[in-house]
């Protein structure tokens, strides 16, 4: 069953994220994982607009997802992200 990483993020400093963002989806594409979704335009329809740039990452399995979190090439961009941006990071099951 696949697994999503879902990232609600508001980018605090465009400049330092974008370092971050440019190596990302190579990244996960070596890890086994394929980006969905990766902040593009989006409508709310229901609730309140979160007004955050939204990501979705899929991935075969929770183990391959969380290697590629916790791997040391992640772990080395990932203060990037931290210190540009506030973000909300999920892995949810698919179905």
């Amino acid at each position: 069953m696949s697994v999503y990483i879902i990232a609600r993020i508001e980018v605090t400093d465009p400049e330092d994220y974008a370092a971050y963002a440019a190596q990302t989806v190579a990244q996960a594409e070596k890890a086994g994982g394929k980006f969905l979704v990766k902040g593009g335009d989006y409508v709310a329809v229901e609730g309140d607009d979160p007004g955050k740039r939204l990501v979705v990452v899929e991935f075969p399995t929770r183990q391959m997802a969380l290697d590629w979190y916790n791997s040391p090439e992640y772990q080395e961009i990932l203060p990037i992200a931290l210190r540009a941006s506030n973000r909300e990071l999920l892995i949810v099951d698919g179905v």
